[in-house]
């Protein structure tokens, strides 16, 4: 079994989306580990706020088959590919970490890790002392690192109280 983590982002109906993406992974992997839910400032593009995430879990699976699951609960909540980079999105899952695997052809680790503090702190919340597998340092010292060259105010990256039911 492989230890992963998957950032999970929306921005449209985003509590809906949220929700329900979190419902496809524990129907697919049992018992996942969350992050607290961040409402950030859509980036790169003018548009509604995000609510950002991470989740962790255990899978038999290969990066290729997670990805391709990932993609399926993407597109089964109305994800249309081929739109820009940057831009409103219903529900975006990216595979960030495979326990210590580098594969560049998968962008494992993804490079959203150190470039977003709407990936990184989720993640370092979750996971503070998993080392980064390309640089070598616990998510903990690199959220420090980032705090101290970013924005990371509330106005930018907040925890949002958010309601989970219970049978979901």
């Amino acid at each position: 079994m492989s230890q992963v983590y998957v950032s999970i982002g929306s921005n449209i109906d985003r509590e809906r989306h949220i929700r329900s993406a979190v419902k496809a992974l524990r129907q697919q992997f049992g018992s996942i580990t969350l992050s607290s839910v961040y409402e950030t400032r859509a980036q790169g593009f003018a548009g509604d706020p995000f609510y950002n995430m991470v989740a962790g879990f255990q899978t038999p699976l290969g990066v290729e088959g997670i990805n391709d699951l990932l993609h399926d609960i993407e597109n089964r909540h109305g994800r249309r590919r081929g739109e820009q980079k940057f831009s409103p999105r219903t529900l975006d899952l990216d595979l960030l970490l495979f326990d210590d695997v580098v594969m560049d052809e998968n962008n494992i680790p993804r490079d959203e890790i150190t470039r977003y503090a709407f990936v990184l702190l989720p993640l370092a919340e979750i996971a503070p002392d998993i080392k980064h597998p390309r640089y070598q340092k616990p998510l903990r010292a690199l959220w420090h690192e980032f705090q101290a060259v970013h924005d990371v105010s509330n106005d930018t990256i907040h925890p949002v109280d958010f309601y989970w039911d219970e049978t979901e």
